[in-house]
């Protein structure tokens, strides 16, 4: 019994000492000095500049909350899609701190109606806020907020009225999206629209279409999107591949003792670049059609002038001659290459047709039995046939209307989709009509 009574004294004896150590880093770990504030795992911002994001340094006393605050305002912020920290004790009350960071995709900023400063003036304004701005933004975030301030305090400084709004839309020059600062309220207009090169003032099309821009609001991102609809087609199809717009210049017109003008002319410099000839395609990969078929798709004769838009058009007919023989995941690599001595551009065009789709199963939904039955007669691909995905798209958007033209079905829409089976090389068609 005696022996029992000691061994349980000697086992809370050692328990009471194992919580009195244990428990010390805790204590410890409520309140220290950073002694380092490491940073992992952003590829686009230096650890200097996320550490001051953070709003910890080393020499700050801190707790937990304090670290979990710090990565809270990083989260906020935008740039950074995930924040995780970690900390070690260091000595009697020091921390050492570690932010991991993954970052978030950014966008380009662009700047849609501010004729009164420059890109310099705007890009200047967002670094006062943002130090490490580099012209690019995070499609969502506090940050955005930082911005939007800095740039309203801008309009200040020149009495110009009106607030701005941000929205996140795709570039006009790419698939890419942007984040653009717009001023809203303001009244500016656009009284006329001038290039740097006779052709495209002088195309009866081009000035056609003028009134999209002259008398309407000014808006660099319509003039953009006006230069690459209406008037890039005009230099391509004179062999100018690589016509440059340069930015959309405002300037002031009307009474300049006026203090703010609401009329600008627009002046858009153009550089046009040569006038290339056709130089020929190359074509790599496994071609079913062979060279001699595909050129005859592109339609470009040796020695002749590039019409960009017919050659566009040319290899649009090659995806699609490769569409209408089965080679659905088909995919076209150009790549240019421009002789300025010569004056001739050839192609290196690569193939990559990948698998021949057969037809599979016809899947109908949202008709009746007797509908059903009669579309299934008017398609024309029997299963186990080279699928033709033109006559898809025919059939889908023409064939079925006609055929339904005078008959008692009738649908507001029709979902249709291609479900293929690599393994099988077939391909299954889907019809919703609802």
């Amino acid at each position: 019994m005696l022996h029992a009574m000691r061994e349980r004294r000697l086992f809370f004896t050692v328990l009471f000492a194992f919580l009195i150590l244990t428990a010390a880093p805790c204590v410890h770990a409520q309140s220290g000095k950073i002694t380092a504030l490491h940073v992992t795992g952003s590829k686009h911002f230096a650890s200097e500049q996320i550490a001051a994001m953070s709003g910890l340094k080393p020499g700050d006393t801190v707790t937990k909350d304090d670290i979990q605050a710090g990565a809270d305002r990083l989260a906020a912020l935008g740039p950074f899609l995930n924040v995780t920290y970690r900390f070690r004790p260091q000595g009697n009350d020091g921390v050492e701190i570690e932010f991991q960071l993954q970052d978030a995709p950014l966008v380009p900023v662009a700047y849609d109606n501010f004729p009164w400063f420059t890109d310099k003036e705007l890009n200047d304004a967002l670094r006062n806020v943002v130090p490490f701005f580099d012209g690019t933004a995070p499609e969502q975030g506090a940050i955005l907020d930082l911005m939007n301030e800095a740039l309203e305090k801008l309009l200040g400084t020149r009495n110009v009225k009106g607030t701005i709004e941000r929205t996140l839309l795709g570039r006009p020059d790419s698939g890419g999206m942007m984040v653009q600062f717009k001023v809203a309220g303001a009244s500016l207009r656009v009284n006329g629209l001038q290039f740097g090169h006779p052709l495209a003032g002088e195309d009866r099309r081009v000035r056609e279409r003028l009134d999209d821009i002259v008398g309407k609001a000014y808006s660099r991102f319509a003039i953009e999107v006006f230069l690459r609809e209406q008037v890039r087609p005009v230099y391509l199809e004179r062999g100018h591949l690589n016509v440059k717009f340069g930015t959309p210049e405002p300037r002031f017109t009307g009474n300049p003792n006026r203090p703010l003008e609401d009329n600008v002319l627009v002046v858009v410099p153009v550089e046009t670049g040569p006038a290339y000839k056709w130089g020929g395609a190359e074509w790599t990969g496994d071609l079913a059609f062979g060279p001699a078929a595909l050129n005859t798709f592109l339609g470009m004769m040796p020695g002749e002038v590039v019409n960009g838009m017919k050659l566009e058009a040319g290899f649009d007919r090659v995806r699609n001659e490769y569409a209408r023989t089965g080679y659905l995941d088909c995919v076209i690599n150009s790549e240019a290459a421009f002789d300025n001595t010569g004056g001739k551009v050839t192609y290196r065009v690569g193939v990559i047709e990948g698998a021949q789709y057969r037809m599979g199963e016809m899947v109908i939904t949202g008709l009746s039995l007797a509908a059903e039955k009669q579309l299934l007669a008017a398609w024309r691909i029997a299963k186990g046939q080279v699928f033709d995905k033109m006559y898809f798209e025919d059939f889908v958007e023409k064939g079925v209307k006609l055929l339904f033209a005078d008959t008692p079905v009738h649908y507001d829409e029709l979902g249709r989709w291609l479900r293929t089976n690599p393994e099988t090389k077939t391909v299954d068609v889907l019809l919703d009509f609802k």
